[in-house]
């Protein structure tokens, strides 16, 4: 399975064209007929903007050799002055048109690009949610959400860059050689292309092998952000091993490479200024030598050595940007090359092609001979087979490592079974959608993560069209309706990052809340209060009784005790299913079962007494 940090550019100029050849069809969409327009305009606009540029040495040219008195116009001041006036009007209007016509360009193509960054954008984040588990278990999040920050950046330089500057470029080189040649020889062409040519070429090259200094300052800003990112998530864990130095110190390690990659990078970069002026400055050199030797000559005029030097000029200033532009491009490929390739990650749980969805008739749960490990060395179940039938209670039991709560993860299908088959009302939960499968059972789990929102969005998770009736409904089921009332800002109080400013009793509570909301025929309660204390245990597990009546329940746990009145407790020992029965069966049988609860109850303080269990 593929995770970020193994996520890396190929170097492979193909992968690169294919990740920019991902993108042309969100600049040219489906059904969208105004953006297409848009695209459309927006070429016109660039075509004449380069019209008008070439135009305006033309317009210079003629008003030099009208000052000059080289034009043939004749001798009178009245013509002398007259033909300036009009080519320097024409001049500056070319000047207006080229700024005017690339503004309008930029303007009409403004929502094509960005509907495209927001497509792609939108498609990476719904193909992250449509990974499996597996995947988000593996991740490393500051270093995902840093790829998928620069390359939704890189889409926005890469649209800009590449249409509006090479193209263009391009388009006037192609122009400007060609008016020299017919104006003048074809050496002047021939001067100008190779001196562009060079440049391009040498700045290519040069670029491509910096290229390995980028993608290393690339790979170390990751691992950098990544480390700082899981140092402050993890805040009060380095505070309790007083390990800040420790912290500090890893950080410093990955920033101390990305220094190094830095510097090679920026000194490699003035070697590529150093010779992209050399080249320019040759060329520009030869051809203004040309032009003086053409008006010793007589065959052409001061006008024509200003109309060769500012075409040169006025290329030179794209060419410039080309070197940075083309620096930019390569590494907005890159960006790019590692988001798309998040889009490459297969979705290891995927919905068979016109999958139905599932039909609740009460919520019967069966686990038939299922095999499962989450890596093919080490089997974690091993020929699993149990039902639950409607409306009642089934308690998974076992030691740590037994495989309790991977039962709980191939219900919701975050994961296919190797062997045997999960089904609900007797369909097989690979056969039917995921959404639908998802939709009919409800968790209350063992570490109850919120979002940083507020308790009101945390609890409508649970089915985000409620209303705020349904919402405080919930809410009072759970027990949480007054503990929120007596909040500062009620429903409205945010709950902090990973839902850290409420205790743990106050978050099982809100997980009830929401599961209440969200009214699944199916529940499944893992672990749901092995880190509460003993009181707050009571109050969750009376809530939980009340929520599960009627209804299936899957209850996992560790605690004994509370599964004592389950209709079933089966016993898992390393992945098999060692006893099942009632509480009683299984304590005279003096089995697995019954050396757990005697160790719990020998660890148990004599007035601490067992909270409540749940009741089917």
């Amino acid at each position: 399975m593929m995770d970020v940090q193994s996520i890396r550019p190929s170097g492979d100029h193909s992968r690169e064209v294919r990740a920019l050849g991902s993108l042309m069809p969100f600049l040219w969409p489906k059904g969208e007929v105004e953006l297409r327009v848009r695209v459309v305009i927006a070429i016109v606009f660039l075509a004449a903007a380069k019209v008008a540029t070439v135009y305006i040495p033309i317009f210079y040219k003629d008003a030099v050799d009208a000052l000059s008195g080289e034009t043939g116009a004749g001798s009178t001041a009245d013509l002398a002055v007259a033909l300036p006036l009009g080519a320097i009007l024409a001049y500056g209007a070319a000047r207006v048109l080229s700024l005017a016509f690339a503004e309008l360009r930029d303007a009409v193509f403004a929502k094509v690009a960005q509907r495209a960054i927001r497509s792609v954008a939108l498609t990476v984040f719904r193909h992250l949610h449509g990974l499996a588990l597996r995947f988000h278990l593996e991740r490393q999040t500051g270093g995902l959400s840093r790829v998928i920050e620069r390359g939704t950046k890189a889409i926005e330089s890469l649209l800009a860059f590449t249409l509006f500057n090479i193209l263009p470029t391009l388009i006037e080189i192609v122009l400007v050689a060609a008016i020299l040649w017919s104006l003048f020889n074809i050496w002047f062409a021939l001067v100008t292309l190779a001196t562009v040519g060079a440049y391009i070429g040498f700045t290519m090259w040069v670029t491509d092998w910096r290229l390995k200094f980028r993608r290393r300052m690339n790979a170390t800003d990751q691992e950098a952000n990544t480390k700082a990112i899981d140092s402050l998530l993890n805040f009060e864990t380095v505070k309790y091993f007083g390990n800040e130095a420790h912290e500090a110190g890893r950080y410093d390690s990955a920033m101390r490479q990305y220094e190094r990659a830095a510097v090679h990078s920026k000194a490699s970069l003035s070697l590529l200024n150093i010779g992209q002026a050399l080249i320019i400055s040759v060329g520009l050199t030869i051809v203004m030598i040309m032009a003086a030797d053409g008006i010793v000559a007589g065959t052409m005029t001061i006008g024509d050595f200003v109309l060769v030097n500012t075409y040169l000029i006025q290329l030179y200033q794209p060419l410039n940007v080309f070197g940075w532009v083309y620096r930019e491009i390569k590494q907005g490929l890159v960006d790019m090359e590692l988001m798309f390739q998040l889009l490459d990650v297969p979705a290891e749980v995927a919905d068979k092609p016109g999958a139905p969805a599932l039909e609740m008739r009460g919520g019967a749960i069966a686990f038939d001979d299922v095999g499962f490990g989450y890596d093919p060395r080490r089997p974690i179940l091993k020929g699993v087979s149990f039902a639950v039938e409607l409306g009642r209670t089934v308690a998974i039991v076992g030691a740590t490592g037994a495989g309790k709560s991977t039962i709980s993860r191939l219900l919701f299908r975050f994961y296919d079974v190797d062997a045997g088959a999960v089904r609900i009302d007797g369909q097989d939960v690979r056969d039917v959608t995921q959404e639908s499968l998802r939709a009919a059972i409800g968790i209350v789990p063992q570490d109850t993560v919120l979002f940083n929102d507020t308790v009101y969005y945390n609890i409508a998770y649970g089915r985000p069209s409620a209303s705020p009736a349904e919402i405080e409904r919930a809410a009072r089921l759970a027990h949480i309706h007054d503990f929120v009332m007596g909040l500062p800002d009620g429903y409205q109080t945010r709950v902090g990052e990973r839902g850290l400013k409420l205790s743990g009793g106050e978050k099982q509570r809100v997980a009830i809340a929401r599961t209440i909301l969200k009214d699944p025929e199916i529940l499944v309660f893992d672990e749901a209060t092995s880190a509460l204390d003993t009181h707050t245990e009571r109050e969750i597990q009376a809530n939980l009784r009340e929520v599960s009546q009627g209804r299936t329940a899957l209850v996992i746990a560790h605690r004994l005790s509370t599964v004592i009145d389950a209709d079933e407790i089966i016993v898992l020992d390393q992945g098999r299913i060692v006893e099942r029965g009632h509480h009683l069966e299984l304590l005279a049988a003096n089995g697995t079962y019954a050396a757990l609860w005697h160790r719990q109850q020998d660890v148990k303080a004599p007035s601490d007494p067992p909270p409540e269990p749940i009741a089917g």
